[in-house]
């Protein structure tokens, strides 16, 4: 029986709902054999959701989700099978916080100068670990009735042009692909679909992301349609990069957007974690350097 791969999610250590030790037995539930703990900018969730694994059987892979400004705009790189305590990961990881904390207390500022007071200390109330995101303030503005849901926030709120908006100041690519290698982990591309480029422009991101040494893009994501998937295993494969799955799950406020209901990997893709070894003590131990020995 095959195992089931999600390596993408989010806990309270950022910007889920759910803590390390709710999300691994929800995903356990699920199915799902081998999780990645990948929260914004934080690996702070990774030990408790190994401990919560290990009698369950289940696989976590250290993760995270860090945050990139590249060409001027944002996008995002999960790191896999990292060491958490890694130095030049944790302090790039410290820095890019200490920019987050700025970004909530000026996003605060510039929602009470549209009349919408004790935004900050609302999202900060809703915040169980040390990341202030965005999502934290929509939950806030529909808690206050500002907004139905939170994509309607994003939408009147929190994108570019919108009152809320601040533009991101995030890590270089080079800098976070670096801090993942370093770390022993393996860097790709999150959701590459989601982001507002043309074929061109995320052609260039791939090319540099791989010349820094990145080595895949989340082929299938929770937000990825049908004929996402076929242009990202497409893009994967002329670039000869490995190709990941995660769902990018958040909390079950999210129906559409569940833990290891995901689609498989088109048959052409080389997966991520081909070449993984995975151990008794319920976590991966990364790609196995006998099996590259002897390929």
């Amino acid at each position: 029986m095959s195992l089931t791969f999600d390596l993408h999610s989010h806990t309270t250590a950022s910007d889920g709902t759910l803590s390390p030790a709710q999300l691994v037995a929800r995903a356990h539930a699920a199915g799902v054999g081998v999780l990645a703990i990948t929260d914004h900018d934080e690996t702070g969730g990774v030990g408790e959701a190994r401990a919560a694994a290990g009698p369950l059987g289940l696989h976590v892979v250290a993760g995270a989700e860090i945050s990139v400004t590249w060409n001027g705009g944002t996008v995002h790189v999960v790191a896999l099978n990292i060491d958490p305590e890694a130095p030049a990961l944790a302090q790039g990881l410290a820095e890019v916080r200490e920019f987050r904390q700025w970004r909530a207390e000026e996003m605060g500022r510039r929602l009470e100068q549209r009349g919408i007071a004790g935004a900050y200390e609302g999202a900060r109330a809703l915040a169980n670990g040390r990341i202030i995101s965005r999502t934290h303030f929509a939950h806030f503005l529909v808690q206050t009735g500002r907004s139905p849901d939170v994509r309607s926030v994003f939408k009147h709120y929190l994108k570019r042009n919108k009152p809320g908006h601040v533009p991101g100041r995030w890590a270089p690519l080079e800098a976070a692909v670096g801090w993942v290698l370093e770390a022993g982990g393996q860097a790709v591309i999150a959701h590459p679909a989601r982001y507002d480029m043309t074929a061109a422009r995320l052609r260039r991101l791939v090319g540099e992301f791989k010349e820094c040494g990145g080595s895949g893009i989340e082929v299938v994501s929770g937000s990825h349609t049908p004929e996402d998937v076929r242009l990202m295993a497409r893009l994967a494969n002329n670039f000869g990069l490995s190709a990941s799955a995660g769902s990018d799950f958040h909390g079950p406020e999210n129906p559409y957007v569940e833990l290891g209901r995901l689609p498989e990997l088109p048959p052409e893709c080389t997966p991520i974690w081909s070449d993984w070894s995975l151990n008794k003590a319920g976590h991966s131990c990364g790609p196995d350097p006998l099996r590259r020995e002897q390929e």
